[in-house]
């Protein structure tokens, strides 16, 4: 699973400090998705074209260790990025919300999306979140993701 920060893992907003410091939000509870999906052995990857050490540090708390930030062509780092890990685009799911993430999008076997992605980006999706960007649209897609193969069950954790 591939996630965009800005618009899927926060709801989009910067609030831009006095000092330039750029403050992200972000919801707990794909965090908590994030963690549970790896400890379930899923490979999580974020491709993001933002800079914000403070959501890397969040992500890395939540264990998860293929971060790409600062990405000025996506496509190409999920090239690279499948290639050195021997996967086909056809087994990754992508989710982003903006048109950054349309060619990526557009290659990977499952593109999903918060409910307030651009209209291009809802036109290319297999499946659309209920839930808007940093609002739990990242736990929604893991949790489906989870139960479809059985292990999103309590008797699990």
């Amino acid at each position: 699973m591939i996630f965009d920060i800005d618009g899927v893992l926060t709801d989009g907003k910067v609030l831009v400090m006095e000092n330039g410091e750029m403050v992200r939000n972000m919801y707990s509870k794909d965090g908590y998705a994030l963690h549970l999906a790896l400890e379930k052995s899923y490979r999580i990857v974020i491709i993001s074209g933002g800079n914000n050490i403070a959501v890397r540090t969040a992500l890395n708390r939540a264990g998860v260790k293929d971060i790409f930030i600062n990405v000025k062509d996506k496509l190409q780092c999920f090239k690279e990025y499948i290639q050195k890990n021997k996967l086909s685009a056809e087994e990754v799911l992508y989710m982003g919300d903006d048109l950054p993430d349309h060619q990526v999008m557009s290659a990977v076997g499952l593109a999903v999306c918060p409910n307030d992605s651009a209209p291009e980006i809802k036109a290319i999706c297999s499946y659309i979140s209920p839930r808007n960007g940093g609002e739990g649209c990242v736990r929604d897609i893991i949790e489906q993701t989870l139960r479809s193969q059985g292990k999103w069950e309590i008797s699990n954790w």
